[in-house]
């Protein structure tokens, strides 16, 4: 009885440090292939070339079952909402509709990574966004069919 309580609170703090090492505020500091990545997405010239000279500062923020990040720059500030497992309905930082009709996401915790997943619908296409803290930075790596960009931010 004793290994089976140790299992389980062993389990239950190995899936914490993302949970609570990620809230608070991050300041950008490094970027490899984001436009790359972008026009994978589908995002056009002109946000792509704002987009990549810009240095976000995000903000995350856990009130019960509900998640928050905020993303503020000289260019654009933006906020999503969700709850672990439910696919949500919200407009990307970059301005892609998250509607039904062209996707729907979804975040998850897989190990120490926060993963939000983008499934296209209707012509939109997947993507793949994970969350991690490494060496006291968040580590951010999108995917979307083969193309990888990795963005770094160091607590504030």
């Amino acid at each position: 009885m004793f290994a089976a309580f140790i299992r389980t609170a062993h389990c239950a703090m190995k899936n914490m440090p993302i949970q609570t090492d990620i809230v608070g505020k991050w300041n950008f500091v490094s970027s490899e292939n984001f436009d790359d990545y972008l026009k994978e997405v589908g995002v056009g010239w002109a946000v792509r070339t704002i987009a990549t000279k810009t240095k976000p500062t995000l903000e995350f923020a856990i009130k019960g079952d509900e998640w928050t990040m905020n993303s503020n720059s000289t260019f654009k500030n933006y906020t999503i909402t969700w709850k672990l497992g439910n696919a949500s309905d919200e407009k990307t930082a970059d301005g892609r509709e998250a509607s039904i009709s062209l996707f729907y996401c979804v975040f998850n915790i897989e190990g120490d990574k926060l993963v939000q997943l983008e499934t296209g619908k209707g012509g939109g296409k997947d993507s793949r966004i994970e969350r991690y803290i490494e060496n006291g930075k968040l580590v951010i790596v999108c995917t979307c069919n083969g193309v990888k960009c990795t963005r770094v931010y160091e607590k504030a």
